[in-house]
């Protein structure tokens, strides 16, 4: 063996031993908090603008359609920068990367408050996102290297509760402060926040020597990678959240980004296979636990982004409610993830993560299917335990999943884990809601069109039905004539929300065969070493 190659063995093998016993200066569980902070804040971002929507539209002089580019720009740039967060950890240095993207979500908050315009703030929003989606992935590599194995499930548990309690309260918050202020605040709120998040990080996160050998070593930037990662998922986002407005593939400007998306993803799955430095690292789904992390990352994102959409919005199209009131029917099960979540990390660090995983996604399968007991009759005391009974399964998966993803991956790869799994998280959380609007529009035709063939002169019920509403419209003053126009639009309602929430539990049944079929897919992972937590063995 030549010297050179000698030396070169010794140089790694050292780096290997500094990087297992490097520990950072401060408190863990300072620097837990402080990453916290700043997931909290840029998750709750994803969805606390929805209810502010027409406040927005009405405040610019745009049409409600034209406002909904403030959501779309936002998971757009987020969608692009979450998959390289990686690699642009690797270049720059992940504290430096991770205290740019707090820096530039929090100027360009404060700028999306000030916009003037619509064209304006959907700028600052595209800002606002390529900040957002490097803090996620970033956070999660901190915490898998500042913690020791055994305390790295409790850990993600903190983090986790950041990351599913936020997106719960996001409309509850957003609505209030709509309502009680005005929808600008509800990007300055994040202003302060991101200051103390920058203050704290650059007093106690630390980077490890292996990060900065590695970056010391020059990373080869690979710009075809990087373009067609960014097109490809760009335009795939694009589709998931216009999709459904637009009618799919019978707009041409949906199926023309649909062919590039599918040209650029899969050109850069190509590309990126035999890059030596790529972008995002495709090798990493040849490892048989990340890749069924991966998707069962995204089903987790299906699921909680799904039904956060869909509870709501069955509570208040079809039972009246207002959109404060609805977020108050889902803040219980935020709360029930909290309590549960670091029960769920002690038990990552002592149990099989995979049994922890199927009974998470058993428990959110069996919620969902007892949801379709939902009726035009339900209570708000009933809506609240629906929530969180399904919370509850949800409590039980994001940490051995993030577990489970890092198994018998090297140390080195811990910054690309965290990009994909949160990219995976959110595409899941797209793909959820698309098909959520999809589904709900679909499926109330289809059954709007069934009630109706029952509504004929030849039906006994719907005439007596008819007679009797049209007597009782006479009976309060109305004419014979107008009562009986009265009362087929009273039954036409009628059929319609019928129709509305007969859809809804279609869409509930299709999550809970989803959530129920990744149960089996749990036990085809390698067994983690219970104690190790995320990155314990590689």
């Amino acid at each position: 063996m030549s010297t050179t190659t000698q030396d070169l063995e010794t140089r790694e093998f050292a780096a290997q031993q500094a990087h297992a016993e490097w520990r950072p200066r401060h408190n863990p569980w300072a620097v837990a908090l402080t990453v916290t902070m700043a997931t909290f804040m840029e998750v709750l971002d994803t969805s606390i603008a929805n209810v502010a929507l027409p406040h927005i539209a009405g405040s610019l002089s745009a049409t409600t359609d034209e406002s909904t580019w403030v959501l779309t720009s936002y998971l757009v740039s987020n969608a692009v920068i979450l998959p390289i967060s990686g690699w642009a950890s690797d270049v720059m240095g992940r504290k430096r990367f991770y205290m740019t993207c707090v820096a530039l979500f929090g100027l360009s908050s404060l700028l999306c408050g000030f916009a003037p315009s619509l064209p304006l703030l959907i700028f600052f929003r595209v800002l606002q996102g390529v900040g957002g989606g490097g803090l996620a992935p970033s956070e999660q590599a901190i915490l898998a290297d500042t913690f020791e194995p055994r305390k790295r499930g409790v850990a993600f548990a903190v983090y986790g509760m950041a990351v599913v309690l936020a997106p719960a309260i996001g409309p509850t918050l957003g609505g209030w402060i709509t309502d009680n202020y005005d929808w600008r605040w509800i990007f300055f709120i994040n202003v302060p926040v991101a200051v103390i998040s920058l203050f704290l990080t650059n007093r106690l996160v630390e980077d490890p020597p292996e990060l900065a050998q590695k970056r010391n070593s020059g990373i080869k930037i690979d710009y075809i990678g990087l373009a067609l990662v960014g097109i490809g998922l760009g335009c795939l986002q694009v589709v998931l959240d216009k999709g459904q407005r637009d009618d799919w593939l019978q707009s041409d400007f949906i199926l023309a980004f649909s062919i590039i998306a599918g040209v650029t993803i899969v050109g850069a799955v190509i590309w990126e296979f035999f890059q030596k430095d790529p972008v995002v690292d495709v090798r990493m789904f040849k490892n048989r636990n990340f890749a069924i992390a991966f998707v069962m990352m995204i089903m987790l994102g299906f699921a909680l982004f799904g039904s956060t959409v869909l509870i709501p919005q069955y509570l208040q199209t079809l039972l009246g409610y207002t959109a404060q009131r609805a977020g108050m029917a889902l803040s219980p099960g935020g709360l029930i993830v909290m309590a549960l979540m670091p029960l769920v990390g002690f038990l990552v660090s002592h149990y099989d993560a995979r049994w922890l995983i199927a009974i998470g996604f058993l428990a959110c399968s069996t919620a969902l299917f007892h949801m379709m007991e939902m009726n035009l009759g339900l209570s708000f005391g009933e809506a609240v335990k629906l929530r969180i009974f399904q919370a509850a399964g949800i409590a039980f998966l994001f940490v051995p999943i993030n577990t489970m993803s890092y198994v018998g991956v090297s140390r080195g790869k811990n910054n690309q884990v965290s990009g994909m799994v949160n990219l995976a998280r959110n595409v899941g959380g797209s793909v959820g809601i698309s098909i959520v609007e999809t589904m709900l529009d679909r499926r109330s035709q289809k059954h709007q069109s069934d009630l109706a063939s029952h509504l004929t002169s030849s039906s006994p019920a719907f005439q007596n039905q008819l007679a009797a509403m049209t007597r009782t419209l006479v009976n309060m003053g109305y004419s014979a004539a107008d009562a009986s126009q009265r009362a087929y639009r009273m039954i036409y309602q009628q059929v319609q929300r019928q129709a509305a929430a007969l859809a809804y539990n279609d869409v509930i049944f299709a999550f809970a065969l989803a959530c129920a079929m990744m149960v089996p897919l749990a036990f085809f992972m390698q067994k983690n070493k219970p104690g190790a937590g995320p990155g314990g063995m590689h």
